[in-house]
């Protein structure tokens, strides 16, 4: 891809593709799902994951990172949410995605 002229687009690209890489474990996925219904404490979404607090800070990290999820502390708990109500919309967008292909898929068989 050519770089030189369109830095603004390429740097535009690069975030595009961050976002992509967090997006992609089913974890994350999944996370996600439970969060787009509703907030959640860390130690909900642990339960419902079936994840270590390790592995849960490590996904939790990548997805903030990318600007997809916030945290906020009430004493000692934590919460976790949705940045936006767009995190929610682009997970549904690729889900119908694949809802397409499979029908498409099911109906070549």
């Amino acid at each position: 891809m050519k770089r030189n002229g369109s830095r603004p687009r390429y740097h535009l690209y690069e975030k595009q593709a961050a976002v992509c890489r967090a997006f992609a474990h089913p974890t994350r996925i999944h996370m996600l799902d439970l969060l787009g219904a509703r907030e959640r404490s860390v130690s909900e979404l642990r339960k419902e994951l079936g994840i270590s607090k390790a592995n849960l800070s490590h996904h939790m990290s990548l997805l903030r990172s990318v600007g997809a999820v916030v945290t906020r502390r009430e004493g000692r708990q934590l919460y976790c949410a949705l940045s936006m109500p767009a995190v929610k919309q682009a997970c549904a967008m690729i889900r119908e995605i694949l809802r397409e292909q499979f029908r498409e898929a099911h109906l070549l068989v």
